[in-house]
This record gives C-alpha cells, structure tokens and sequence, in this order.
C-alpha cells in the first residue's frame, strides 16, 4: 500500500504540474487555499498521510523482530498526524463542502488516536478516537444506507481501541467488552490485535499469584509453574468462549488458541520433569507406585489437550455430518462435497487420542477412569462402524453394510447396558438412543434398495458394465458401451505386446570332415629358397634359383 501510495501521488504531481524541482534541485512546494481550485490537490496532502501510516504499520510488524524499528515507527505516526493537520487546515476552506470538512476532522482525530495509542496516553488516545467515532455515526445517520454502511464499519474499528483505552484508565467493564470481540468471526486485527492477547495474559497472570494447587480426580496437587496457573485459570474462559462462539470457524480459531496454549503448558511442566527423574523415581518406590505431584500434574495437562483434541474433531464432524446430510437433500454439483470417509478419518483420531487418555501415568488403577473410557469408546466405535457402513452403501455392497450396522448396534446396546452410573459423564456424547433409531432405519432402506437392485436385469446384464479389461483390438466383433475410449486412458492394444514363441537358428555340426582323404598337394607346394651366404647374395642381385 505504501508503493500504491507513492506511485499515486507520483501521478497525481504530474497531472497536476505540482513538481517539487528537477532531477538537478529540489523545490518545495505547499498546497495552500489560492491553488484550491481542483479537489485533486487535497488528495496530495491525504497520500502523504496515508504513505506515512502505511510506512508506520510496516514497521509495526518488522519491530517485533527489530526492536529499534519501534522509535522510527513513532517518527512515521507523527508525520501521517502532520499531513493530517494540513489536510484539516485546508479543508476549513469556504471551498470545501460541510461532508469534506467532518470527514477530514475525523481523519485527523483517528491518526491523533493511534499516536496517543503507540505512546500509551490512554486518556488522549481515548478521546480522539471518541471524538472520531461521534463524527462517523453523524455522518452515518445523514446520509443514505449504502453510504452509511462505510461510516459504521469505521465505527466498528474503532470500538475495540476506544474500550482498550478505557480499560486501562481503570474501567473494569471494558475487560469483558474486549473479551467478547475474541467470540467474533474475524477476531480484532491492527494495533489492537497483539495487545489485547498481552491484556488477557497480563489479566490472568495477577490471579495467578493467589492459585496454589489444583484438584482433579480426588488428588490435589500443588502448581508452581507460572506458566501452568495461567493457562489453568483461563481454562474456564476459553471453555465458555467455545460453547458461546457464533460460527464453526470462530470456533476452530478458538480451539487451536486453547491446544497451543496448553501445549505451552505442557512444555513447561516437561522441563521441570527433566532434572526431577531421580526423584520421581525414588518416589514410586517409597509410594508404592504412586506417580509424584508434577508428573499427575503433567498427566491432568495432557488429558486436557487430548478431552479438547477431541471436542475438537467432534465439532468438526457434527459439521460434517450437516453437510452430508444437506447434500443428500440437495444433490448439487460443484465444490468438492464431504464424504463418509471424511468422518471416519475422524473417529479414528478420536479412538487414538481416548488410547492414549487410558495410558496416562497415574490412571491406571482408577477404575471409574477406565470404566468411562471404556464407554467413550464404545460410542466412537458406533459411529464409526456407522459412516464405514455408509461408504459401502454408496458403493451397492448391501451384504458388508448390513453386517457393519449390526454392529453398531451391538457397541450401542452394550453403552446402554453399561452406562449406569457414568450417565453423567456421556451427557457430552453423541446420543446413543438417536443412532439406534437411525440405523434401524437405514437397515430397512438398505434391503429395500438390495431387493431391487437384484431384480434389476438391465443393472446386471448391461454391456456397459462388463470390464474384462481387454483392449479394444480384440472385442471388435463385441458391442460394449466403454467410456474409457472418449478418456486420456484408453486401452486399444496390448502395450508393449507380449513375447512370442518363434523357431531358433540351427546349430551346424561337420561331423564328416574327421572321414574324409584329402589328395596330396606336394608337387603343387613351391620349394623353399635355400638358404645361406650364396642364397643371401643372390636374393641381393636379383638371381633366383
């Protein structure tokens, strides 16, 4: 934006003939009211604020690495707080419409706001960005509703810092205002973002210096760890956040914050375990198996993430389930559309993490622990076998289908028989009851669709369901109505084409040629020149014998 900015007012400085110089000296130049006779002189003024703040939240986001950033991003602020003056001070001109002059006050009053912001002077932040908002709901009510919905969401913006500010004056309301905006589907972005999440930490981390243990399960175990109190008092919070959140994706957002804060967590009571293992070891001996205080306290952290890993997948797959069951009503076309295995790839997640819940140190001799568990389990287990039971009903295996629903409900007649007294611990579950209904259901809906499919001829016979897999060059003299010849994988011919059997080269033996009586070739055979001194001397001169 900032690049935008600079190109523009490069354009406009041309169009206008508004140079500062040449390429040789700088001239400078001011906009002042005599030369007020195109609006397009006061969008001058406006890119070199709108540069100025562009530049200045660039660097908002380069300090969290680069500290020393932060005092140029204060120069920048201050200098988009200058342009806006000037913009302000041009505007008050008889040339300039009421409109212009309100909204040029608001502009200024908005960039005084972030400046104040930045410096932390809460109260003078605070009233220029109320002074802001008052003129964009005027402005909002005089105006048409499509005109006004511009000048409410600036409202909307500037909520969050006005309430920011208040809280830090002292005004203790404001905390369960700013607590809210974390339930919205966006969340809050810009300046506040960050603060806001530094607030509520700030916020737990006071009530954390009076929390001293925690109970689960009958065991109280002391929490010394800093990190571990805050999180464990802003578990309660971030529960409620979850059941008030307005969309799935609100949701979502909402409980990866709660995963990685807890694994956070659980990093940090693992450090503590390290320079501990003698003792702990020491201590299950003494105790007679009983685990030591900080490792309780690391199996009651990771039972936290695993309970909220799968409320997480179960959110997901009640989603899930909405839009299978909205695409069987509507049967539209277009976007990838959710399927059975999509579920079942979750419950198995599930299943995983409630192994691992029945593996923790110190609940392995906690019976009533085990025994709910257990019944979990069964209730994933249902629901599993169910959507695994439904992807085989797409694909007509009636026979596969049918067995897979009789086992779901046998896993949902042993919960029922085994609930008891763990009633109160399946209220969270699926229910149970709603899943016999249904698969009784589809089990007679399921023989129904078997029962004519098996007296369908044309289903059975048809030529265009025979695949035997062989190529098109060898079922000529058959019709077959095969929609892989019109596809990118055709099969024609067998390729590469299969070896043949074919006869080898004979191998020649002359066995007659040991029998046979060559005639004597002596008298054809020329002597051998003789040899010596004379013979040397001849062959010398050219004399031969």
């Amino acid at each position: 934006f900032r690049g935008y900015c600079s190109r523009r007012l490069r354009r406009l400085r041309k169009t206008l003939n508004f140079k500062m110089g040449n390429r040789h000296k700088f001239t400078g130049k001011k906009v002042t009211e005599e030369i007020l006779s195109d609006n397009r002189y006061l969008l001058l003024i406006l890119m070199d604020a709108e540069r100025a703040w562009s530049y200045a939240m660039q660097l908002k986001q380069e300090a969290n690495t680069e500290p020393r950033k932060r005092f140029h991003l204060l120069s920048r602020l201050r200098k988009a707080v200058k342009h806006a003056e000037e913009l302000e001070r041009l505007c008050e001109s008889n040339r300039v419409d009421a409109k212009t002059k309100l909204e040029a006050q608001a502009y200024m009053a908005y960039l005084t706001g972030m400046l104040r912001f930045e410096h932390q002077e809460w109260k003078a932040a605070m009233e220029a960005f109320n002074k802001c908002k008052t003129i964009y709901e005027k402005l909002a009510n005089a105006f048409t509703e499509e005109q006004a919905v511009l000048y409410n969401q600036r409202v909307e913006e500037i909520s969050p810092n006005i309430r920011y500010c208040a809280y830090n004056i002292g005004d203790q309301s404001a905390m369960n205002e700013l607590m809210q905006m974390r339930l919205r589907s966006g969340g809050t972005e810009g300046l506040l973002a960050e603060k806001l999440e530094a607030l509520i930490t700030q916020t737990r981390a006071k009530q954390a210096a009076t929390m001293s243990e925690v109970e689960w399960r009958g065991r109280t175990v002391p929490v010394k760890i800093d990190k571990v109190r805050i999180f464990l008092l802003g578990l309660a919070d971030n529960e409620a956040a979850i059941a008030q959140a307005e969309n799935e994706e609100t949701k979502e957002r909402l409980f990866e914050s709660l995963l990685s804060e807890c694994r956070d967590a659980i990093q940090a009571v693992r450090e503590e375990l390290k320079p501990d293992q003698k003792q702990r070891e020491h201590s299950l001996e003494n105790d007679s198996g009983k685990v030591s205080n900080i490792q309780y306290l690391h199996s009651y952290l990771t039972y936290i993430k695993l309970s909220t890993a799968i409320k997480r997948n179960e959110s997901m797959a009640k989603s899930l389930q909405k839009a299978l069951l909205q695409q069987q009503r509507s049967d539209e076309d277009g976007k990838r559309s959710p399927r059975p295995q999509d579920l079942i790839r979750l419950y198995d997640i599930i299943l995983q993490n409630l192994v691992e819940l029945t593996q923790l140190p110190g609940l392995e001799e906690d019976k009533n622990f085990q025994k709910e568990i257990g019944l979990k389990t069964l209730v994933y287990k249902a629901y599993r076998c169910f959507f695994i039971a439904q992807s085989y009903v797409l694909v007509k295996k009636w026979s596969e289908a049918l067995v897979l629903y009789e086992r779901v409900l046998k896993y949902a007649r042993e919960v029922q028989s085994g609930a008891g007294a763990h009633r109160n611990s399946l209220k969270e579950l699926p229910d149970v009851q709603e899943l016999i209904t249904q698969v009784n259901a589809e089990k007679y809906s399921l023989q129904a669709a078997a029962i004519l499919d098996a007296n369908d001829p044309h289903e059975t016979e048809s030529p265009s369901q025979v695949k035997d897999g062989k190529p098109l060059s060898e079922r000529f003299e058959t019709f077959c109505l095969d929609p892989s010849l019109v596809s990118k994988q055709v099969s024609l011919v067998h390729f590469p084409p299969g070896f043949q059997p074919i006869p080898c080269k004979p191998l020649f033996f002359d066995l007659a040629l040991n029998h046979v009586a060559f005639p004597p070739l002596e008298d054809k055979v020329e002597q051998k020149a003789k040899s010596g001194l004379t013979g040397y001397i001849k062959g010398i001169f050219g004399f031969k014998s």
